[in-house]
């Protein structure tokens, strides 16, 4: 790390050629190829894999992340994404069989086309750089764009090797990299691009989503909320305890998946807060701020921040509370409250912060969580299969974990994005080439259904109109009530009987018929 350029801001007036540039390389079509999306994306592996050292450290610098954690959620996660991608991408890219198409339209060879978007933004978020980063770059560079990516000025240790590894390792006339805030931030904002991909908080993705508006922008949102996990009398206390606390060590709890609080039957209280006791201690036996495996807080105002929240609370602490502002040290600490108004759970606290509120039972669960947040980014059910179908029934979120912790999350070919105001728009997998896709409907008409094609040409007249009837026309498979009648199988299965009378009238005479001519066959046999 130590040779690479100090963190610098691009220059406001360097953004808009910057853009054009990635635009023009776009409009060459040379990276619509499948030879030229390969040869980048093998390019950008080993850039990371010979830069895995400088990777670890900038993790480290940036939020005390260990190693292992970051090889773990980040390096050798994107590694594999990456030889996925390459696996993949020719079948992925080619071209789909229209489903469901009828009869009369199979001449025209409807298909899906996979065009890339054009040139697309994308903004990281700090929490985990690389991931958050990369992972969508991987996925423009599959579908066939051009891209700028702005990493986290948060993490600026991972945004200065990010910067370094891209400029050595892809193109630079379709890859570029832009550094800094907020202005930096407006700048490219005020560009217009063919995609937006944003990482982070919900103030700033609603502020993206209103400046992506102006000019009719897609955008792939992928935001927080305030995600509920439900631990049901019918549970594990021990697993749900080890599972659940883990979710809040991984990153000093700066993940958008982790449950930001904890929904308890009160039957199985005790037992689970003796668990996660005891899980606390085996996880860290020497507590936290001598663990080698528990990072920071990212900076000060994200410490201040959390701070204010835990003295703000008008719950008890149970567990943990020690904080030190100097070396943005915030333990793990669990909180017992007594109402879904407590500023723990009014908030998203991105942090080491873990309150549980008892409840009376799964319907007094199932409506607090609804209430707290209705389209939180997660959702983690613990208990029976009947308890946590009933969960997933009657809540909503843009993914789910039963009996773990964000384990969805982290199957790196299953898609990933949130729901309502948690975001919209997913990635991860097929769906990162997908996210940056056009599934462009195409069809070629050949010469010799011209004949066919008549009726769609004036004058129009009634024989025409009867031509196209049969041509167009289904019939329903429901009556005028809205029962089904069953369509042509049951009509078959009928005999063409209306009614179950008229179809049962109907096969006693098959059956009628049936037998009489066996008689019949049978008395020859006899003769």
């Amino acid at each position: 790390m130590d040779d690479l350029p100090p963190f610098t801001s691009t220059p406001v007036d360097a953004i808009p050629p910057i853009h054009q540039r990635v635009v023009a390389k776009f409009h060459a079509h040379e990276t619509r190829t499948f030879a030229y999306r390969l040869k980048q994306l093998r390019q950008l592996y080993w850039g990371l894999k010979d830069e895995e050292p400088a990777l670890l450290e900038a993790a480290k610098l940036d939020l005390g992340k260990s190693a292992y954690e970051t090889y773990l959620t980040e390096l050798g996660w994107e590694l594999n994404d990456i030889l996925f991608m390459c696996k993949n991408l020719e079948r992925f890219m080619k071209d789909e069989k229209a489903e469901d198409t009828s009869l009369m339209n199979l001449a025209m060879g409807p298909r899906i086309r996979k065009d890339p978007l054009g040139a697309v933004l994308i903004i990281g978020a700090y929490n985990f750089p690389f991931m958050l980063s990369l992972g969508p770059l991987v996925g423009a560079i599959a579908a066939g764009c051009t891209a700028v990516l702005k990493p986290s000025e948060h993490a600026p240790n991972a945004a200065r090797i990010m910067q370094h590894i891209i400029t050595q390792s892809l193109d630079p006339e379709a890859y570029q990299v832009v550094q800094g805030g907020v202005p930096e931030t407006t700048a490219l904002l005020d560009c217009k691009w063919d995609k937006i991909f944003y990482t982070g908080g919900v103030g700033v993705g609603t502020i993206i989503a209103k400046k992506a508006a102006e000019t009719l922008t897609p955008v792939a949102l992928e935001l927080g909320g305030r995600n509920p996990a439900i631990v049901t009398k019918s549970a594990d206390p021990r697993l749900a305890a080890r599972r659940l606390l883990w979710a809040k060590l991984v990153n000093a709890g700066q993940v958008c998946v982790s449950q930001n609080y904890i929904l308890v039957d009160r039957a199985i209280l005790p037992a689970f807060l003796q668990e996660l006791e005891t899980a606390l201690r085996d996880f860290q036996p020497k507590g936290a701020r001598q663990s080698e495996d528990y990072g920071k807080i990212v900076n000060e105002r994200q410490w201040q921040r959390l701070k204010d929240m835990l003295d703000s609370t008008h719950g008890k602490i149970l567990f943990g509370g020690s904080t030190d502002k100097d070396s943005l040290f915030f333990e793990p600490t669990v909180v017992q409250v007594d109402s879904a108004d407590d500023p723990l759970l009014k908030d998203e606290s991105f942090g080491p912060l873990i309150p549980i509120l008892p409840v009376a039972d799964l319907d007094e669960a199932i409506r607090t969580a609804n209430a707290v947040h209705a389209t939180p980014l997660a959702l983690y059910p613990f208990g029976s299969k009947a308890d946590t179908a009933k969960i997933l029934a009657q809540t909503r979120s843009g993914g789910a974990s039963i009996n773990d912790a964000f384990f969805h999350a982290s199957i790196p070919t299953l898609a990933f994005g949130g729901v309502g105001d948690s975001g919209s728009g997913a990635y991860r997998g097929r769906a990162s080439f997908e996210c940056f896709t056009h599934r462009r409907s195409v069809t070629t008409t050949p010469r010799w259904v011209e004949g066919l094609l008549d009726v769609r040409y004036p004058p129009y007249t009634a024989a025409k109109l009867k031509k196209v009837k049969g041509m167009m026309d289904t019939k329903p498979d429901f009556d005028r009530q809205g029962r089904s009648t069953g369509g042509l199988v049951w009509w078959f299965i009928g005999l063409g009987g209306k009614g179950k009378t008229g179809a049962g009238a109907r096969w006693v005479v098959v059956v009628a018929l049936v037998a009489v001519v066996a008689r019949f066959w049978r008395g020859r046999d006899v003769l």
